[in-house]
């Protein structure tokens, strides 16, 4: 008569394996995952007056591909010396929108804000119509902080201080505006003038006046 086999039976001794390391060898420690990273602090806005924030994306303007304003190699020039002048092609319609643009370059490259002064021939820059909402006094007092980038009409020309850079934004007004803004202009930038306009129209002034 065959035999059967008796079932084998499990002892309690006779468990898997513990969860222990073996002998000589530590549990690896959990490493912990990094959180994320602070974002960059924010660049300290400018003391003074705040001027108006360009759109993101601006509309197409008729204005020449040229080389953008760059500040002169000597950062300090004397008033008496000759400035540079840097012509920047635009109708009169993207003067404006020129010179904004080539005051940011300015900036980018280093001058100071307080060393850049933008004049207009037609209408006024945004932030000057609203400055001047508050009174000539106020407005006046900001120019002679002189601590930002200021912005007058070509009819405050005469009482504007000579700064080291000056840009014109040829957006409007009759050609004797022009023949008048520009030789005012030059007389009181101290190392650079930049115009923002139509060449022919700019050459013709600058040839004969300065």
């Amino acid at each position: 008569m065959p035999l059967i086999p008796e079932e084998p039976q499990i002892h309690e001794s006779a468990q898997g394996p513990r969860a222990t390391p073996a002998s000589g060898r530590t549990a690896p420690t959990p490493r912990p995952v990094p959180g994320p990273r602070p974002a960059a602090p924010s660049r300290p806005g400018r003391p003074g007056p705040v001027r108006p924030t360009p759109p993101v994306q601006r509309t197409p303007r008729d204005v020449a591909s040229t080389p953008g304003p760059s500040a002169p190699a000597t950062p300090s020039v004397s008033a008496s010396a000759t400035p540079q002048i840097q012509l920047i092609p635009a109708s009169a319609a993207g003067a404006l929108d020129a010179a904004e643009e080539a005051v940011d370059l300015l900036l980018e490259s280093g001058r100071a804000p307080g060393e850049v002064l933008v004049i207009t021939t037609g209408e006024l820059h945004p932030w000057a119509a609203h400055e001047l909402s508050f009174g000539e006094a106020s407005y006046w007092a900001q120019h002679d902080t002189g601590d930002d980038v200021f912005y007058a009409d070509v009819a405050a020309l005469e009482r504007a201080a000579v700064r080291p850079v000056v840009v014109v934004a040829v957006n409007g007004g009759s050609a004797t505006v022009g023949a008048t803004a520009l030789p005012s202009a030059h007389a009181r930038a101290g190392a650079l003038l930049i115009v923002c306009g139509d060449p022919q129209e700019i050459n013709s002034v600058l040839g004969t006046a300065i």
